[in-house]
């Protein structure tokens, strides 16, 4: 039996917003992850399934080992289209955000979002939200978004129309949120929906097949370079981290999703509960930090521009790669501050 995290009010104000829906827009955040279109994806099918016109659009392109996804064809990539992008969100009389909590996340989909007259429905697990809308359902102490949108869907009386390609893609969302639910994933409910989802039909090992066990050569000799040349381990503040120069990337034909879980390589380490990876791009240099325990890697992301949860975060820097990793680098030696 799940616990009613969602309010009874929520529950309801959420059916009656869909029931009366004509054309639903289902929007996330740049540089989507598994959680990102596992959410979105599984949302979609179930708006479809009950007779709803919905579509899905994403800033940017989303990695080719979550392009197995059903439906992931159908997503509108602003990207690509933008045209098609901003008519898909100006003709939406209800829009749904999902896995994020601040609009400038969906980056240049923010101004006809802003702008929308849309009904606006907030589903997120990240602290702190920001956006104006008319239902905020965002529980942090959630592992994923996909799993709110499991919760939602039942909470609604209508667990019967979860099928295959919808557990398929919500028991991605939660797998990739969680790092195979080795963090943010001690809540014995977890377990419960997986058990659900398997009733359903899915195959865990399989998803798992397709999303970690499909990458490139190039991609298995990035990270051999990273993990001989680019990490360096901080030993008495038990960290460590991992840097790539965009031309490093280049050298490696990087792709996007190529670097996604080296920054959990460290821990395989004794005694490292901290692991950073900057990895740079044309505008920006993109960290991620993950740590083990109780150390709140969202309080060392805040100090990078970003923030998420206590074992895994994300932040940005626009400075030099040596300057950033001189930052990082004083951030790591200052863990005990972020500790208090």
């Amino acid at each position: 039996m799940l616990t009613n995290i969602i309010t009874e009010e929520q529950i309801t104000q959420t059916k009656q917003l869909i029931d009366n829906a004509r054309q639903i827009t289902i929007l996330t955040h740049i540089s989507p992850d598994g959680d990102a279109l596992g959410s979105s994806l599984g949302l979609w099918w179930f708006l479809k399934g009950i007779g709803k016109k919905a579509k899905i659009v994403v800033p940017n392109k989303f990695p080719e080992f979550l392009a197995w996804m059903p439906g992931s064809e159908e997503i509108v990539v602003a990207l690509d289209d933008n045209e098609l992008a901003d008519k898909t969100v100006a003709e939406a009389d209800t829009i749904f955000f999902l896995d994020f909590n601040t609009l400038s996340r969906i980056n240049w989909l923010k101004n006809s979002a802003a702008s929308s007259t849309a009904r606006k429905v907030l589903i997120d697990h990240h602290p702190y939200p920001d956006i104006e809308c008319d239902i905020c359902i965002s529980y942090p102490e959630i592992s994923s978004t996909s799993e709110l949108i499991f919760r939602l869907i039942c909470r609604m009386g209508q667990q019967r129309d979860i099928d295959l390609k919808i557990a398929e893609c919500i028991y991605t969302g939660m797998m990739t949120d969680t790092g195979n639910f080795s963090y943010n994933s001690q809540s014995p409910e977890i377990y419960l929906i997986i058990n659900e989802l398997l009733k359903i039909g899915i195959n865990k090992d399989e998803i798992y097949n397709r999303v970690f066990s499909t990458y490139s050569v190039d991609r298995m000799r990035l990270m051999g370079y990273c993990l001989s040349k680019k990490m360096k381990i901080y030993k008495e503040q038990r960290a460590a981290l991992i840097y790539l120069t965009l031309a490093e990337c280049e050298h490696y034909n990087y792709q996007i999703g190529d670097t996604e879980g080296f920054v959990n390589m460290p821990f395989s380490i004794k005694d490292i509960d901290i692991s950073i990876l900057a990895r740079q791009d044309k505008e920006k240099i993109k960290i991620s930090f993950r740590s083990q325990g109780s150390f709140p890697a969202n309080k060392m992301a805040e100090e990078f521009k970003g923030g998420g949860h206590l074992n895994a975060a994300g932040g940005e820097s626009y400075f030099s790669m040596k300057k950033t990793i001189d930052m990082i680098e004083e951030a790591i030696r200052n863990r005990k501050k972020y500790e208090q």
